[in-house]
């Protein structure tokens, strides 16, 4: 009956969380001035969520590679990891330049000098080069990866730290102990901040519509709607067809599963508001910690299924009403040239303008000016970005899990059948982290992390005795 309870109150949280979204759109429309006030709420509640995000990255990547006995694994996952990314990119570009061309979006929209001014500020904020990037990586210092909120970075120092471990052998056992008590509390923590959910989301939804009024809405509405429309497809239909054929598992049974984090993300039109609770869910789901810890932090910077379909239409309406359409060839350099410049850039509201203002700025800096035409609905197709961002990654690490085999075939069944419901209260799941790999070594559970780890079977760190 308490573990009942339980889920009833998290039930109720999301209930009041949808009902604070329409609160805050009413808000929006009926007091626009009041409601562009009420956006520190929205973001005080998405800085929030960033805090516990290094805390979060760390202590899964150092569990997850400091439990495994061969290091080449984790390169395998991460190669892997990256390799893919690189082809689905493609791929969502690919669709985005079809669509993009199909509807010529743009026809008819005039510019105006203060949508003009528009444009060039946010070209201005898109100076990074790839050089710069890739520098960025390194951190300051070791602490300063926490407090810097660099999700690579914390990535750069997690491995390092985990590999660190690894080569410690069994004295390395009680760090790691340590770390999977921390990661309770760490969750724990990020579980409390949930509750704040319906403050945040009321916020951030008035704000952005008080902002952006129904006369953007009804002016950009073709370049808005097909967006959308093209992000359900590449989610239902791209990503379902590889979930179905590799894993045999249904994506609308995953979505389902995830329901509650695209609410979180819809609400604060942010991906990363939802990346702790992903991570949660995958190991849940019952794939291992090395897999979701290396593959959902490096997806959030470099699987960007929806920043790359938004760049190519976006790339394309702009053209189009600034009437200076992009031939074949250039749509192809340009956009080839986007996603590159678009790492990073998944988490951020905003980021994808940003990204979309310095491609045209590098290749065709006439047309930046036209980047503010769509300033005024950015925020929304954020939103639909954010959400096939998100969908991406999930996708991507059970694919991931499959192919490397890292995957619990039978949970993942079972946890999306609603059989092994995931713990809301704590976010950590005791009782499984996946399968166990054939290259992990368990210790004995009289000593180690076994041991001390509470409400565990005696199974390989790997999977339960660190979470």
């Amino acid at each position: 009956m308490a573990a009942a309870a339980k889920r009833d109150r998290t039930h109720y949280l999301y209930i009041a969380v949808i009902a604070a979204v329409v609160l805050g759109i009413l808000v929006g429309f009926v007091a626009p001035s009041l409601a562009v006030e009420l956006k520190p709420l929205g973001t005080g509640f998405v800085n929030l969520i960033k805090m516990m995000i290094s805390p979060i990255i760390f202590c899964t990547i150092v569990l997850g590679v400091g439990s495994v006995r061969k290091a080449a694994k984790v390169g395998a996952v991460g190669g892997l990891a990256l390799g893919y990314f690189i082809v689905m990119s493609t791929v969502a570009l690919a669709i985005g330049l079809v669509v993009g061309n199909f509807l010529e979006p743009g026809h008819g929209m005039q510019l105006t000098d203060e949508l003009r001014g528009a444009g060039e500020a946010q070209a201005g904020e898109a100076s990074e080069s790839t050089v710069d990037f890739l520098i960025g990586i390194i951190p300051t210092t070791m602490v300063s990866a926490f407090t810097g909120g660099e999700v690579l970075q914390t990535l750069l120092i997690a491995l390092l730290v985990g590999f660190a471990v690894q080569a410690l052998g069994k004295s390395g056992e009680p760090i790691l102990a340590g770390i999977g008590h921390i990661q309770r509390l760490v969750f724990r923590v990020l579980a409390m901040i949930m509750w704040a959910a319906p403050v945040g989301a009321f916020g951030a939804i008035a704000a952005v519509v008080g902002e952006t009024g129904v006369d953007a809405l009804k002016s950009l509405a073709v370049i808005m709607i097909g967006f959308y429309v093209t992000c359900l497809v590449f989610v239902v239909v791209v990503l379902g067809a590889l979930l179905r054929i590799c894993t045999g598992v249904n994506i609308l049974k995953l979505l389902k599963y995830l329901g509650r984090e695209f609410l979180l993300i819809l609400s604060t039109s942010s991906s990363e508001s939802a990346l702790p609770r992903l991570i949660a869910k995958m190991e849940h789901l019952g794939i291992s910690k090395p897999v979701v810890g290396i593959t959902v932090p490096t997806g959030y910077s470099f699987n960007l299924d929806g920043t790359a379909i938004y760049l190519t239409m976006a790339s394309l309406f702009v053209a189009e009403a600034m009437g200076n359409p992009l031939s074949l060839g250039e749509q192809v350099s340009l956009l080839l040239f986007m996603i590159i410049a678009s790492k990073g850039a998944a988490g951020v509201t905003g980021a994808g303008l940003a990204t979309l203002a310095g491609g045209l700025q590098s290749h065709r800096p006439e047309l930046v000016d036209g980047v503010g035409l769509i300033v005024g609905i950015d925020r929304f197709m954020s939103e639909a970005r954010a959400m096939t961002n998100f969908a991406g990654n999930a996708v991507a690490t059970l694919l991931i899990g499959t192919w490397t085999k890292e995957v619990d075939r039978d949970r993942v069944q079972k946890v999306l059948a609603g059989e092994i419901p995931f713990d809301e209260k704590t976010l950590v799941d005791d009782g499984h982290g996946g399968p166990a790999p054939e290259d992990v070594e368990a210790p004995p559970a009289k000593d180690g992390l076994v041991k001390d780890a509470p409400q565990t079977d005696g199974e390989v760190p790997l999977q339960k005795s660190t979470t």
